[in-house]
């Protein structure tokens, strides 16, 4: 199991509001509640539906779209150690403690695809 991102929400989320909340931001939901994003005409798992969306990204891209569907979902991503992923001004930024660093801008991540870093 890699490093764990997870959406947090002030209010439950439950496994139909996802999948209706996802849909319009093109995201989809699979049979063993996988949730995926394409890119050029492939579909990649971002996320799993575990009671709450986790994902265990592996390229910057992955974290845009976490990023994206915490905001679609009206919650915020975390890390396991506490750290809070954002999007700001177009900016994919990480946040832990008092230090903000850049990941990246959003739609230069996006297009790039999924490359594992």
């Amino acid at each position: 199991m890699g490093y764990e991102l997870r959406v947090i929400r002030d209010s439950p989320l439950a496994l139909a509001e996802l999948a209706r909340a996802i849909a319009p931001a093109g995201f989809e939901l699979g049979a063993s509640e996988e949730i995926v994003a394409r890119h050029r005409e492939t579909a990649y798992t971002v996320g799993r539906w575990r009671g709450q969306v986790v994902g265990e990204p592996d390229s910057d891209w992955h974290v845009a779209q976490l990023v994206r569907l915490s905001a679609v979902l009206g919650g915020r991503l975390v890390g396991e150690d506490g750290e809070v992923y954002l999007l700001t001004d177009g900016v994919v930024e990480l946040v832990s403690g008092h230090t903000a660093t850049e990941v990246g801008k959003f739609d230069v991540i996006i297009e790039a695809g999924p490359a594992t870093w």
